[in-house]
């Protein structure tokens, strides 16, 4: 008998260590549970599935997706039936997963196009947005007929929201789900001028005011020449982090340094940057509306714009890093208790 209650005393205090251990941290974003938990989400997004994705977005039968062409409407269609098999709903409701562009907001005889939108509901704070964009639209076929199937332009960007989508999908089926509401919003005419991001903010599903950031990918699947020796090659880009929010930057800095580890290259990011990239992309509509913002970029490639950008040339681990990175700065932007600061505004 005496043994079966030393037995017994040994397994509660080992039961109430262990119980210990888990909640000491009395500070819910950053216990050991719920980190274990986003990296376990952070996981699924994978360079095979990133592979999968892109060999099909990035092909043929897609015609290069040029804006208002039958190969951007194939594309649109494609990521609608993505998002209703992950059981992902539009905010429009019902069916209805574009935003419609009309022919006649658009110059130089551009055919009507649509934004595709997709969309996790916050559990605490619906009302305010975290966006998650990439334009996926590129330029079509030239005349001798060469496809230019955009793989890294902005393929990559496309399909690494369908893998952030389906991370937060997976945590909201746990129970799990972000506390801030999740925008993932496809846009289209990019390569003809900012269009579906400029459509989207001067027509915005929810209002601007509600916005928390914008995260935007465009072009995270290759190396540029700057980082091709090895020791350089595991970088990203980051452009407009420290623009808008200190905060922000300061997030992304964290995220990184404990999960990543990528090497976070602002070189595009100085103000005086000849190439400009921070008005290039579909961020700046956000930016101009004093919405914080982070443009992920791989920088410019021999195949950029090119038929040449094929999805045989992207670096897939490389990539899924890069995606992880956007997914775990959103989730942290989305699940934090307050809201981002704004401390930017008219500094630029």
């Amino acid at each position: 008998m005496k043994n079966i209650i030393v037995v017994f005393g040994v397994l509660l205090l080992l039961y109430s260590c262990g119980s210990s251990q888990k909640s000491s941290n009395t500070d819910g974003s950053n216990s050991k549970e719920v980190k274990l938990d986003v990296t376990s989400y952070a996981e699924t997004i994978t360079s095979g599935e990133l592979k999968d994705y892109l060999f099909t977005f990035a092909d043929d039968k897609f015609e290069g997706r040029d804006t208002g062409e039958p190969g951007q409407k194939k594309a649109a269609e494609f990521l609608k039936e993505q998002y209703k098999r992950m059981g992902i709903s539009s905010p429009l409701g019902d069916d209805d997963y574009y935003q419609e562009i009309p022919e006649s907001y658009f110059r130089g005889g551009i055919k009507s196009s649509e934004n595709v939108l997709a969309y996790i509901k916050g559990v605490e704070k619906p009302n305010e947005i975290v966006v998650i964009s990439a334009h996926y639209d590129h330029v079509g076929v030239d005349s001798d007929g060469n496809v230019y199937n955009g793989a890294d332009d902005d393929g990559s960007g496309t399909v690494s929201i369908l893998e952030i989508a389906e991370a937060f999908a997976k945590a909201a089926e746990n129970g799990q789900g972000p506390k801030r509401s999740i925008l993932f919003l496809h846009v289209t005419g990019e390569e003809k001028g900012l269009y579906g991001s400029k459509f989207y903010t001067e027509n915005p599903i929810f209002p601007l005011e509600n916005t928390v950031t914008n995260l935007n990918i465009d072009m995270i699947g290759r190396i540029d020449k700057d980082h091709e020796e090895k020791d350089k090659n595991d970088y990203i880009y980051l452009i407009g982090s420290d623009r808008l929010s200190t905060e922000l930057h300061n997030i992304s800095e964290e995220v990184n340094n404990e999960y990543t580890k990528l090497n976070l290259d602002y070189t595009y990011n100085a103000k005086d940057d000849p190439n400009r990239f921070y008005y290039r992309s579909d961020h700046y509509n956000f930016a101009k509306n004093n919405i914080p913002i982070i443009f992920y970029f791989n920088g410019v490639h021999e195949d950029y714009h090119k038929p040449t950008d094929t999805p045989d040339k992207i670096e897939y681990e490389l990539m899924t890093k890069r995606a992880q990175l956007v997914f775990y700065t959103a989730w942290e932007v989305a699940n934090r208790e307050k809201r981002l600061i704004v401390d930017g505004i008219g500094k630029e």
